[in-house]
């Protein structure tokens, strides 16, 4: 085997807002919202072998990500033959089931870096195809965009926002997504709104369709919003149970972790606009190529 290991940002994001528009005739969601990358997540570390095998290796994590990272790996060897084998070390700072894309993030992470380190070859569309059966959110990070999403997440649109200083709190509780998804009060029928007429002010005070459900489910992520929103207007990301607020200035934003109760976990981090993954992909193409 190969003795250079590699190592792979896989960033969280952040749903400025979501909104469900619409069911399909399959029954999958449709959705809008704006996935906003941040300049924190997870970090995946990889070492190619010769013998073909797959081996997680390292760490130590829930199941749905250490299934996701080895099914992304299977899935890029399927699409392309390859019959390389990789070591793949997880080292997790995104909570399971806290919103902020983390498994999908890492199966992302492993694609991208893998079909690099693998020479394999495939292009971003290619990519993604291999990554959406995976989770709808995997195509955003193999995109490495913030971006204004539709479909059941899968059509993305570059969007340029300004940068942002976020503050993550977690309140420790894994929410269930299917759960939320199948939840009777779940609003399905919020009418559609366009990039302009969001920016414009149109979609001003959009929230998260799921927010309701998760704080009425869940005491402790309703607990986690109502300490946040004293600093700002906090909201729910995605279908899990991290809250976030905007805050004026990476220095205010750490005086708020600083201020963290007891029982919750509490992050800063930066909006980019571009993907860590992508910085790193250039770096190791420069050094190998």
């Amino acid at each position: 085997m190969s003795a250079d290991w590699t190592s792979w940002p896989a960033p969280a994001k952040l749903n400025l807002f979501l909104h469900i528009v619409g069911r399909r005739a399959d029954g999958y969601h449709l959705l809008q919202t704006i996935f906003q990358l941040l300049d924190w997540g997870d970090v995946v570390r990889l070492r190619v072998r010769e013998d073909g095998d797959l081996v997680r290796a390292g760490d130590q994590v829930g199941m749905i990500e250490q299934d996701l990272c080895l099914r992304a790996a299977n899935a890029l060897r399927q699409r392309t033959g390859c019959r390389a084998g990789a070591d793949i070390v997880l080292k997790k700072r995104l909570p399971v089931g806290g919103g902020l894309g983390g498994g999908s993030s890492d199966a992302a992470t492993v694609l991208v870096a893998l079909n690099e380190v693998w020479d394999t070859g495939l292009g971003l569309d290619e990519l993604v195809q291999v990554g959406v059966p995976l989770g709808a959110d995997v195509a955003v990070f193999v995109r490495g965009e913030t971006a204004w999403a539709e479909g059941i997440g899968e059509r993305l649109t570059p969007i340029s926002l300004p940068g942002r200083d976020y503050v993550v709190l977690d309140p420790r509780v894994a929410v269930s997504t299917a759960s939320l998804f199948q939840a009777s009060e779940l609003t399905r029928n919020t009418p559609p709104t366009t990039i302009s007429g969001y920016l414009s002010g149109n979609g001003f005070g959009a929230g998260n369709a799921f927010e309701p459900v998760a704080c009425a489910r869940y005491p402790q992520v309703a607990a986690a919003r109502d300490w946040l929103a004293q600093f700002g207007r906090a909201r729910l990301t995605g279908s899990g149970g991290c809250v976030f607020i905007e805050a004026d200035s990476a220095l205010r934003a750490e005086e708020i972790v600083s201020l963290c109760p007891p029982g919750f976990a509490a992050h800063r981090a930066r909006g980019v606009l571009k993907s860590p993954l992508l910085g790193a992909l250039q770096d190791y193409r420069s050094t190998h190529r």
